[in-house]
């Protein structure tokens, strides 16, 4: 039983993740997951899933374009954290301050979205992984 963990199941990859700080101001776009998905109703920030051989940067302009429909100038990144799952599963999410973008921003695959003031970050509910990020953003840490 080679590459398995030691109760026999398979050891869950960890996925690499890139998301976006869009910020307007002292607001940042959120966005709620489509209900009926794995986490559904949950609000996160855009992005998504680094691929192999693009870097976190090349993955967030990419997710930013089929998600939301646009052409963002990705910053510094802000944060860099790695979330392990209850279920097993484990996360490692670089999160990119994004200050300008060009296009109208069109919600592809969300639920929906919105701007929130970043002290109002924590009365959403979510993503487990972005809660110790939206608290010290809220807290006016990071930026």
């Amino acid at each position: 039983m080679e590459g398995t963990g030691h109760n026999g199941r398979e050891p869950r990859p960890l996925r690499y993740v890139a998301a976006a700080l869009i910020l307007r101001g002292n607001e940042v776009l959120i966005c709620q997951r489509k209900a009926g998905s794995p986490m559904g109703l949950k609000w996160e920030f855009p992005g998504g899933k680094i691929e192999a051989g693009e870097s976190a940067e090349q993955a967030l302009r990419r997710e930013l374009d089929e998600e939301l429909g646009i052409h963002a100038s990705i910053g510094i990144r802000i944060a860099h954290l790695r979330h392990n799952y209850r279920n097993g599963g484990a996360v490692d999410l670089q999160f990119f301050a994004v200050h300008s973008f060009e296009g109208e921003l069109v919600n592809r695959v969300f639920e929906g979205m919105r701007w929130s003031p970043l002290k109002d970050l924590p009365g959403y509910d979510f993503l487990a992984a972005d809660r110790e990020l939206i608290r010290d953003l809220a807290a006016g840490k990071l930026l």
